[in-house]
């Protein structure tokens, strides 16, 4: 959120902390069930050699673990536009060399220290095999990544003191009643403002946009230009667009943040 890559925002911060935690302990389970599938099969091997191999695969995966998630960062499952998911391909395969070369390389230092040696085999065709898994395992760590986000900003939602997770779009006898997390941002519109929804609708309501800053800015809602309001819950990136100006990624839309709006500025990086 702070511009890098990574993410540097409480929520953000989070995100990447519980997505590892979740990580560290599904892979776990999959690396020992492939341990009692192995000597299952295989009982001639022992139990060190499974031990070594798939304890070396899950932890050559959790160091390079950081790499899906720049992979998310870069390019949201539901970000625009959508073009950016492309980038997944070349991070995927990025993953997935950097988890296969991690793990030959600590098997080849165990077998070493124990007096042996670790052939891999012909590189090409093992790695044909290990992509496969690493791209099913790096699809899944996206979603985990967008589901435990999507947790935490509603959380963050329902927590904030005197927050009510519905709001009512009048307009003359009309009433549109909507959540507040389904707001992308709201923008003055002449006489109007139009609500624009997550689901693609834009709603207009004859009211002032500063009234609305006054109502909506306990709620998650900040002022980023004298023409928007953003919902803080769905802002998704920041863009420096020179002079102190930046846009701002929420969801599909790009909206300004202007230099004359410092104080949400703070409240974006700081998360």
């Amino acid at each position: 959120m702070s511009g890098d890559a990574l993410g540097t925002s409480g929520t953000l911060r989070r995100t990447f902390l519980y997505s590892l935690g979740v990580g560290v302990v599904l892979v776990a389970i999959v690396n020992t069930v492939n341990v009692i599938t192995i000597q299952h099969d295989q009982p001639v091997l022992g139990l060190a050699a499974p031990v070594v191999w798939e304890g070396t695969s899950w932890l050559s995966l959790i160091l390079f673990f950081w790499i899906p998630w720049i992979g998310y960062r870069l390019a949201p499952p539901f970000g625009r536009p959508r073009w950016r998911l492309l980038l997944h391909l070349p991070v995927a395969l990025a993953f997935s060399l950097a988890h296969v070369g991690g793990f030959v390389l600590l098997r080849k230092l165990i077998y070493r220290l124990a007096g042996s040696h670790y052939a891999f085999g012909d590189f090409l065709s093992g790695f044909g095999y290990e992509v496969r898994k690493d791209l099913l395992g790096y699809l899944l760590f996206l979603g985990c990544f967008a589901l435990i986000e999507h947790l935490l900003r509603q959380q963050q939602l329902i927590a904030t003191p005197g927050q009510t997770l519905t709001f009512d779009i009048r307009d003359g006898a009309k009433l549109t009643r909507i959540r507040l997390n389904e707001v992308l941002a709201i923008t003055s519109a002449g006489n109007y403002v139009e609500f624009v929804l997550a689901d693609g609708r834009r709603v207009l309501m004859r009211r002032p946009l500063s009234a609305l800053e006054n109502e909506l800015g306990g709620r998650g809602f900040l002022r980023t230009h004298r023409s928007w309001l953003v919902n803080a819950a769905q802002v998704r990136g920041l863009k420096p667009e020179g002079s102190g100006d930046y846009a701002v990624e929420v969801g599909p839309l790009t909206v300004p943040l202007s230099r004359r709006f410092p104080q949400a500025l703070a409240a974006l990086k700081g998360g």
